[in-house]
């Protein structure tokens, strides 16, 4: 018998437990690509001013030179978090302004002309930027170029060890604290992929994309404005089998059942030939294709909608780190972007998304078996192609329930965590504004996005190039204080010498280097 979350929160209030919930530490990684004044892919360099995408802690880039990504440091509260992803914004809107680009503020790309629209990323020449940088040439070998230039935001969570420390006390348990932490991280994992889908709907914002995008197939979407297409009901495209799920992957079936399995599981991945890759071949002529054959070239293949991570030591596979040193945060990745903010998210979103991550971590988690990994597939597939369709159903341990009821059962459930989360009353008006999307569903940025087309008569490429000129305008206007641009010069600068420094130092073959890599 499952123990309801109103009996296990009761017993936590005024417990070491729930002071140290006061305590949860966040992080923000944001994509987006670099458009020129004609509303294009960029095929420029990452910019010089930015600093080395290779070796930069806050601004690198992803698959392409133009996809750039934005990493904040850990903080305490969303709202430090976003603060400093504004800063690096601000910033990088300050260069993009001088050579006449902007940054596109969705998840799905705009109009592509095709594959050599798109410029894989570079990251000199070291041995470490040259793994970076074939690792990308074979995801294009492998998937093709345009799927790899979708954005998203990643939302990093992780509470403090003083709530690990009281909660193993808490709950009588005196094994391995690595141990303990990587099971609940599990747990976690586990409510986490089995609701979902409510994240997708609250907080999906791509139901609409450039038909350029696909490329003339028939994709099962309508016609929209101009050359457009879109998902009357859709959520988040992105997260659909036109994003980043795709049939090699669905074949893996990677265990989130706890740290062993997945482990276990992606190293099998990593290290087995898939027979359509070989046949790429992985060093042709003298040039690589890809890092190697396998299902995955590294473990970044795999493509989920939540990670367990740690940070590895330079040249440790993640794997590898995972597995030595257990679990040490987790990695939401299926938030798409907000075209409507600045961001792409804002700090009531933090807000909701770390009591709803506290929530899948105290509500009791049985495993998940072979049919209930059905269903958590099936419903995310209606989710990001039907979620506002009314009386939309989905599959549940009791049975198919309605989106609607399922969903108004969790926020009254969050409503009882959120008296136990640093700032309870930001995160009451965090579940009730968003509570107001679940009952109407015309509220949610999915939704927002066809009605801005459909009012403005405006197609997808359109919409999202006004939204980028915007928001350029706006981070242009944002404060950044002296001391700040200062610094983050230096940063930039410091980087390019760290990236020398690497290039100096390393001086074995590629060839060598790649072996020793892919041998640990």
């Amino acid at each position: 018998m499952l123990k309801s979350i109103s009996d296990t929160l009761a017993p936590l209030h005024g417990t070491p437990v729930a002071q140290a919930l006061r305590h949860l530490q966040c992080g923000i990684e944001k994509e987006g690509l670099r458009l020129d004044h004609k509303g294009r892919i960029a095929l420029t360099d990452h910019p010089q001013a930015l600093g080395s995408a290779l070796t930069h802690g806050s601004i690198t880039t992803d698959y392409s030179e133009a996809l750039q990504e934005f990493i904040t440091p850990v903080f305490s509260q969303p709202e430090a978090a976003i603060s400093h992803m504004q800063q690096l914004h601000s910033f990088n809107a300050r260069v993009l302004a001088d050579q006449q680009e902007y940054l596109w503020p969705a998840s799905m790309p705009g109009y592509l002309a095709g594959e050599d629209d798109i410029r894989i990323a570079e990251y000199g020449r070291s041995n470490t930027g040259k793994l970076k940088h074939i690792y990308r040439v074979g995801l294009a070998w492998r998937y093709g170029k345009i799927m790899q230039c979708i954005a998203g935001m990643h939302y990093n969570f992780s509470p403090q060890e003083d709530f690990w420390q009281a909660y193993q006390a808490y709950l009588g348990d005196t094994g391995c604290p690595k141990e303990f932490h990587s099971s609940h991280y599990f747990a976690l994992i586990r409510n986490f992929r089995r609701h979902s889908w409510l994240l997708l709907y609250l907080f999906g914002a791509s139901p609409a994309l450039d038909a350029s995008f696909v490329g003339g197939r028939d994709v099962g979407l309508q016609a929209g404005p101009g050359d457009s297409l879109i998902g009357p009901y859709a959520t988040s495209l992105r997260m659909s089998d036109l994003g980043y799920n795709n049939n090699v992957q669905s074949t893996l079936n990677v265990c989130f059942n706890d740290l062993p399995s997945y482990a276990k599981s992606l190293a099998h991945a990593i290290t087995t030939p898939l027979d359509q890759y070989e046949k790429i071949g992985v060093k042709v002529a003298g040039v690589y294709r890809q890092l190697n054959a396998n299902l995955l070239q590294i473990e970044n293949e795999f493509y989920s909608d939540i990670r367990p991570k740690r940070v590895a030591r330079a040249g440790q596979k993640p794997v590898h780190a995972l597995f030595e040193g257990g679990v040490e945060y987790v990695e939401v990745r299926n938030l798409d972007l907000n075209p409507f903010l600045p961001l792409g998210m804002d700090a009531q979103q933090g807000h909701f998304i770390n009591v709803f991550l506290v929530w899948c971590l105290l509500k009791d988690s049985p495993i998940i078996a072979d049919q209930e990994c059905d269903w958590i597939i099936d419903n995310q597939a209606k989710m990001v192609r039907e979620g506002r369709r009314p009386d939309l159903m989905l599959h549940s341990a009791r049975g198919q329930i309605s989106m609607h009821t399922w969903g108004t059962e969790i926020l009254a459930e969050l409503r009882e965590v959120a008296l136990l989360m640093p700032d309870p009353q930001a995160c009451i008006s965090a579940i009730n504004t968003l509570a107001e999307r679940l009952a109407d569903s015309s509220l949610t940025p999915s939704a927002q996005v066809l009605s801005a087309m459909q009012e403005g008569g405006m197609s997808y490429q359109q919409l999202i190039m006004q939204l980028a000129q915007q928001h350029q305008q706006y981070h242009l206007q944002q404060p950044l204080p002296a001391d700040t641009l200062r610094q983050m010069q230096v940063d930039a600068q410091q980087s390019w010498l760290d990236q020398a420094q690497l290039e100096a130092e390393q001086t074995d073959t590629f060839d060598d280097f790649l072996a020793a890599y892919l041998a640990q």
